[in-house]
């Protein structure tokens, strides 16, 4: 998958780029979903889909902490009881948001959500790596936010 740069962005009114996340969106302090914005939505997007993953979990290939499919190209705030989107499974194997839970001790992680702008339409439910494999040449753009955390 090429790097796709353009007027897409991804921003959260709930941590700051590179901030810490708050306790309230992570595993142990409520499991909160943060509020995600988008803007810059190229105009022959069909879809946009988000992930969000911690390449720092001390696993092969990280941890998957959400997966959403199926978000209007209009959107400008993350709804994922709206009409057409649907979570797939996390890296926990829950379609649903899994907040920041890092391994006490292990430092710093940091939260990369990715959104991206697709071509065509996303099918079924992909884990993360099945997305990024079938869809990557789908990509018109991408943009992702970083938050942080440690215990």
């Amino acid at each position: 998958m090429a790097l796709k740069l353009g007027t897409l962005t991804i921003s959260s009114p709930d941590f700051d780029e590179l901030g810490r996340i708050p306790d309230r969106f992570t595993a142990d302090g409520g499991n909160e979903v943060p509020r995600i914005r988008f803007s810059g939505v190229p105009e022959d997007a069909v879809e946009l889909a988000l992930i969000c993953h911690d390449p720092d979990a001390p696993l092969p290939n990280g941890f998957t902490h959400w997966v959403v499919y199926g978000i209007a190209p209009d959107t400008t705030e993350l709804d994922v009881d709206a009409e057409g989107v649907r979570q797939a499974p996390n890296g926990a194997g829950a379609a649903q948001w899994y907040g920041p839970q890092p391994p006490e001790g292990h430092g710093e992680h940091h939260y990369y959500f990715w959104v991206y702008a697709l071509s065509r339409r996303v099918e079924g439910e992909p884990s993360r790596e099945e997305f990024l494999a079938q869809y990557g040449d789908d990509v018109i753009q991408q943009a992702r936010t970083v938050g942080t955390y440690s215990r």
